[in-house]
C-alpha cells in the first residue's frame, strides 16, 4: 500500500497500485483536481549515466496526476468504487535537468481545463536533497510545501490529458 502523510486513509486507485508501492509514494497532499506527491530516488531508479531514469521521473508525475484526476470524493462509499474513471488520453513530458540518487522528487499536479470528460493537468517535478536534519523523521507526516514555496530545483514539466470513462 502507498503511504499517505494526511489523514491515514490512501487513496482507493493506490490500494492496488504496486507499481507507486515500489516507487515509495508518499502523497502529501489531495484535493480535487490537485496531487502533491513524492519519492526519494534509490540506486535502482538510476539509468547508465548514474541520474534518474527517465521513466522514474515520468512514473512519478502520471501517478500525481492520476490522482489529481480521480478526487477521493469520487468513489462511491457504499462499495468503494467508482462509476467512472479518469485516464490518460496522452502526456507529454519535459526533461530539464538531471536528479541523482538519494534526493526527494516532488510532484505537483493541478488541474487547467475541464470541459465535458476532458481535461488538461500540468504536473511540474521538482528535487531536492534530503534534509539531514530529518533523516530518522524521514517517514513522518508533512504537509505540501506552502503556497509559493517550491520544494525544489524544477527537474520536469508533464502536461496531461485526461478523458473520463465508464468503468467496466
Amino acid at each position: 500500500m502507498v503511504e499517505t502523510t494526511l489523514s491515514g486513509v490512501a487513496h482507493p486507485i493506490l490500494e492496488k497500485d504496486h507499481a507507486s508501492a515500489w516507487l515509495g509514494i508518499q502523497v502529501l497532499h489531495l484535493r480535487p483536481g490537485h496531487a502533491t506527491i513524492r519519492m526519494t530516488l534509490r540506486q535502482e531508479m538510476l539509468n547508465g549515466f548514474g541520474i534518474a531514469h527517465g521513466g522514474m521521473i515520468f512514473a512519478v508525475a502520471d501517478t500525481a496526476f492520476a490522482l489529481a484526476c480521480n478526487p477521493v470524493d469520487s468513489v462511491d462509499p457504499q462499495n468503494g468504487e467508482p462509476a467512472s474513471i479518469t485516464v490518460a488520453a496522452g502526456v507529454d513530458i519535459n526533461f530539464l535537468k538531471p536528479a541523482r540518487e538519494g534526493q526527494i522528487i516532488t510532484a505537483v499536479a493541478g488541474l487547467r481545463s475541464q470541459s465535458g470528460r476532458s481535461g488538461i493537468y500540468d504536473i511540474q517535478v521538482f528535487a531536492s536533497d534530503a534534509d539531514p536534519s530529518s533523516a530518522a523523521d524521514a517517514d513522518s507526516p508533512t504537509l505540501p510545501p506552502a503556497p509559493g514555496e517550491l520544494p525544489g530545483e524544477l527537474i520536469a514539466e508533464f502536461r496531461g490529458r485526461s478523458r473520463t470513462i465508464p468503468k467496466k
